[in-house]
């Protein structure tokens, strides 16, 4: 105790003289009074700063005693100053523009650009730059900022004011977060970032989705902004090998800075619709090295949803290379009569670039958020936060903070539940129906009528309706219940059941679930078309295509992650199947020369069983890996991110013979490879699957447990990269071997982008090819090619049975 109580009065006689800290405040100008946005300050020869705000405010916490602050900005000259700190200080400071000048450089009539020659000397020397920071750590502070500037009054039939708690004029601030972290990095592409603090304006529970790998933009790698969802190729970078045959450069000027010559070159793209940026770069003399761009992409280079979009990136001097100290993405848009703006920085500081990381230090975690990142008091962001909020940041925090605590509350949540619950007769028709306890943590959601009332010839018209309880619990875990009723009024079946799933650990991505009672399916285990869709073909079109069984079953399942990237899966099912008849035959239209098929897809023309009424005890075990898998860790759960690498399947399906009166035998074993969106750089992205199987015992196996394809009989289908576009529903499924492959490349406009109207319309082209084989259907082969914009796309095919032409035509693929 008296050891402590020594320590404690040490502390507090003492602490004064060696960590008094102050802060140094003001705004940044320029000459002419006009405010400098975001401007880099830092102490010098050092890597800790902050910057500006939007109004061009900065706060810096500094020692005691003299200091020298660098004052920087893009287009600006920058500016030293010395303060000797002894209190609070407000340091205004006014920056000079940047005069590039001419005065040096000879530019002839017809004769090259001087940039060119300088463009050339940083392509020279582009990978040595690239590659002579193997690794380093650092602190980051993030802010990210959205905001509609222009809204419709209503949208879906709700008043967009009140929904997003805009001002009168349908303005204001949608997301505003900040969060610090620290961030390793290790060549090619290993990270490890660890949140510190996160803060979600008017969320104060939620932790903020910032990462600093998202902001982690490198020009000196040919091509940038791969797999961001930006567009759906990448971007040429302006110091490319090949950067030349996509840019045209202007030397716009040079300037000294610390004893280097400054070249400021503005890029410009060759052609209009190449995927190349445009606006201004700096390049050092001697070293050629890229020193700050302020650059930008439109909607002309290809950019989803953005009209444009900026970035700026300024660098700091670490020992002998310069990593970056601000990167800034700005955006602004317009989609479906809303407008919006927004942006994302990073500050980088505190650099080390000699971190020896310890062995096994990068895993395949990449980023991880703590339950206390979120508990941070306003004194800590106060004296932490690098970037002043501006004044319409301070009243969007001040005010949805409070309202967030009334939120929570038992009687603002009732308040808000006794008009959002109220039942409405078109809601229930369209959108289904939800009776919320928010306070409790329940929802019932009810299903909408429309999609409930179906046709098919089995059934007649028929009814399936089912509601969804949901509990939500401590950490993202939850439970659900679910009963469905059928009936059908031509047959008279009534079949239901009743499922529930509870995910209990969320970090595991482990679940437990069961369901059982009686359903009518169809005969194709992976379904074959909606309710909605086969009533459309049948009353309208006069084409029966789904066939339909009906099961009486007990399903167990549980899953749950081995290790990173590998989960595993296992399902058990008794079931009695039994085979259906046709029932009706109404329709709307009466085709010439069509008429429907019975419900045995093998016979067409008559009602003969498929398979007599069978009882089936199966279990399947699947195992799934992802090779590369990387992960963000949250309290609320964990988080896969995409992989550049194929993921794995082994899935094992066993019939069991006589337990349970069971009458099945067989063995399945199957095993899949695929990946979708492999990046081809400026030619788009490729996806693939490929899958091989095998009944290893095959005594015994009904048609509902054959292995089954993703056939396709209809112009109109779900998009589904597994689906054959042409071939039968039923006809080929199998209890041998088989192998499928399916292989589809979009161009992401690479060919379209040069025809004018195709351009405009912003469509992507794409190719593909289907590929089955087993003993009843050998070498069957798909080619198809079309035009895809977002969820539509329109193909042409052709499909071939071994070398004969079997079918062609149009499909349509809708992904709702």
């Amino acid at each position: 105790m008296k050891k402590i109580y020594g320590a404690l009065l040490f502390t507090f006689i003492f602490h004064p003289l060696f960590a008094q800290q102050y802060q140094i405040s003001g705004k940044i100008t320029d000459t002419s009074g006009e405010i400098v946005p975001f401007a880099s300050i830092y102490i010098k020869n050092t890597t800790k700063g902050v910057s500006a705000n939007v109004d061009g405010s900065y706060k810096l916490t500094v020692d005691k005693g003299p200091v020298t602050l660098q004052y920087k900005a893009i287009g600006y000259k920058t500016a030293s100053r010395e303060i000797n700190v002894t209190t609070d200080i407000i340091a205004n400071q006014v920056l000079e523009v940047e005069q590039y000048t001419l005065n040096n450089v000879v530019i002839r009539p017809n004769a090259e650009d001087p940039a060119y020659e300088i463009i050339r000397q940083a392509i020279k020397n582009r990978k040595k730059h690239l590659n002579e920071v193997e690794e380093f750590s650092s602190h980051v502070y993030i802010k990210g900022l959205q905001k509609l500037v222009g809204a419709p009054k209503k949208f879906l039939g709700r008043d967009v004011q009140k929904s997003l708690d805009l001002d009168t004029n349908r303005k204001g601030i949608i997301y505003l977060s900040e969060s610090t972290s620290n961030f390793s990095f290790s060549k090619p592409d290993r990270i490890r970032e660890e949140m510190l603090s996160s803060k979600v304006s008017g969320r104060n529970n939620s932790f903020s989705w910032n990462k600093a790998s998202d902001l982690m933009i490198n020009f000196y790698e040919n091509l940038v902004l791969e797999r961001t969802g930006i567009s759906s190729r990448s971007f040429v970078s302006p110091i490319a090998d090949n950067a030349l045959f996509y840019y045209r450069y202007k030397l716009l000027g040079t300037t000294e800075e610390n004893g280097m010559t400054i070249n400021k070159i503005e890029v410009l793209p060759k052609r209009k619709n190449d995927p190349v940026f445009r606006g201004i770069i700096y390049i050092a003399d001697q070293s050629w090295r890229l020193m700050g761009t302020n650059i930008y992409l439109t909607s002309d280079a290809g950019i989803n949803l953005l009209d444009t979009l900026n970035i700026t990136q300024q660098s700091i001097k670490v020992e002998n290379v310069y990593l970056p100290s601000t990167n800034k993405f700005e955006f602004n848009g317009k989609a479906l009569g809303f407008k919006f703006e927004g942006y994302y920085i990073g500050i980088f500081n505190n650099y080390d670039v000699h971190p020896n990381f310890p062995k096994g230090y990068f895993t395949a975690e990449i980023l991880k958020v703590n339950k206390a990142v979120n508990k941070k008091d306003s004194l800590y962001w106060m004296n932490n936060r690098p970037i002043p909020l501006t004044a319409e940041e301070q009243f969007d925090y001040k005010r949805k903070d409070s309202i967030a605590m009334r939120k929570t509350s038992k009687h603002y949540l009732d308040s808000v539940e006794s008009k959002s619950n109220k039942f409405g007769i078109i809601k229930l028709l369209l959108t289904g129906y939800s009776l919320n306890k928010r306070y409790e943590k329940k929802s019932i959601y009810f299903d909408p009528l429309i999609r409930s009332v179906f046709y098919n010839t089995v059934e007649g018209v028929g009814i399936k309706y089912g509601a969804t309880f949901r509990k939500v619990l401590e950490d993202r875990k939850f439970y659900s219940i679910r009963p469905e009723a059928r009936y059908g009024f031509s047959n008279h079946q009534f079949t239901a059941n009743l499922s529930g799933n509870y995910y209990y650990d969320p970090l595991k991505r482990a679940s437990v679930g069961a369901s059982f009672g009686s359903d009518i399916a169809d005969l194709n285990r992976y379904g074959t078309m909606t309710l909605l869709s086969n009533s459309i073909n049948t009353l309208l079109f006069e084409r029966n295509l789904a066939k339909f069984y009906k099961k009486e079953y007990v399903n167990l399942y549980t899953g749950r992650e081995l290790a990173d990237g590998l989960q595993a899966d296992l399902s058990v099912n008794y079931s009695r199947n039994s085979t259906l008849v046709n029932t009706s035959t109404d329709k709307l239209r009466d085709i010439e020369d069509r008429e429907f098929t019975s419900n045995n897809p093998f016979t067409p023309n008559v009602e003969a069983p498929l398979f007599p009424t069978y009882r089936s005890l199966s279990a399947t075990a699947t195992l799934t890996y992802t090779i590369g898998q990387k992960y963000i860790t949250r309290p609320d759960g964990k988080f896969y991110e995409d992989s550049k690498y194929p993921r794995f399947q082994v899935s094992y399906r066993k019939g069991f013979k006589n337990v349970l009166n069971s009458d099945v035998d067989y063995d399945l074993l199957s095993a899949e490879i695929y990946q979708e969106k492999v990046s081809m750089g400026l030619f788009g992205y490729s996806s693939f699957v490929l899958g091989a199987g095998k009944f290893l015992n095959n005594n015994l196996v009904f048609y509902p447990d054959s292995k089954h394809f993703r056939g396709n009989n209809s112009t109109i289908f779900p998009p589904n990269l597994r689906k054959f576009r042409y071939l039968d529903f039923y006809q080929y499924s199998t209890d041998r071997e088989y192998f499928e492959a399916h292989f589809e490349h979009n161009f992401a406009g690479f060919l379209t982008n040069k025809i004018p109207l195709l351009r405009k319309a912003k469509l992507e082209e794409f190719v593909g090819v289907n590929y089955l084989t087993q003993p009843q259907k050998r070498n069957y082969t798909e080619y198809y090619f079309g035009l895809q914009r977002l969820i539509f796309s329109v193909s042409y095919g052709f499909a071939y049975d071994a070398n004969k032409k079997v079918e062609q035509g149009f499909r349509i693929a809708i992904g709702l």
